[in-house]
């Protein structure tokens, strides 16, 4: 189903994280999956940063739509970004609402020490992009893994500027 990620899924499995599509069907479950680039243009990746209020958002994004039947009832995107000096991958799934659904540590190679649990990362559940999406905010710090909850918190926020972005410009 998602045959182009056949290495980095077993890959990722293979740290005890999900694979991608299992991720996707914990958090959409009986939904059809179908994956594509998007390529931002210069213009959107400012977009992006203003929005967000973070840099650091690459041109080629992987984006995966959800859908039960033809109907749209969600998307994810991968971020992959550094935490300290080694990078993790998010995978960061939004509802038909422009809501964080999920999100989940799909690869993560810093030591396991610097790696927030996951009931750390449900905090991010139900929320939108906004003032409250912030370290010491609405999103509560991590003792001992504050690069990590700030390089988590960044990465949601980015994707949310992208996903606001893509979207309105699709209508």
């Amino acid at each position: 189903m998602l045959g182009g990620l056949a290495l980095f899924t077993s890959m990722a499995g293979a740290a005890g994280r999900p694979s991608v599509e299992q991720a996707l069907q914990l958090a959409f479950p009986g939904t059809q999956i179908s994956r594509e680039s998007l390529f931002l243009t210069p213009e959107q990746l400012e977009e992006v940063a203003d929005t967000s209020g973070v840099d650091g958002q690459r041109a080629l994004t992987t984006r995966f739509t959800l859908r039960v039947e033809s109907r749209i009832v969600g998307w994810a995107f991968l971020d992959t970004h550094r935490v300290r000096t080694l990078p993790e991958t998010l995978l960061v799934m939004i509802d038909e609402t422009g809501r964080v659904r999920r999100v989940e540590v799909v690869a993560f190679r810093e030591p396991p020490d610097y790696l927030p649990p996951q009931r750390w990362y449900e905090q991010f559940d139900g929320r939108a992009l906004d003032g409250e999406m912030e370290l010491k905010a609405g999103i509560h710090s991590m003792t001992g893994a504050t690069l990590s909850a700030r390089a988590a918190t960044d990465a949601v926020r980015r994707v949310l500027a992208v996903h606001a972005v893509v979207q309105r410009e699709a209508r």
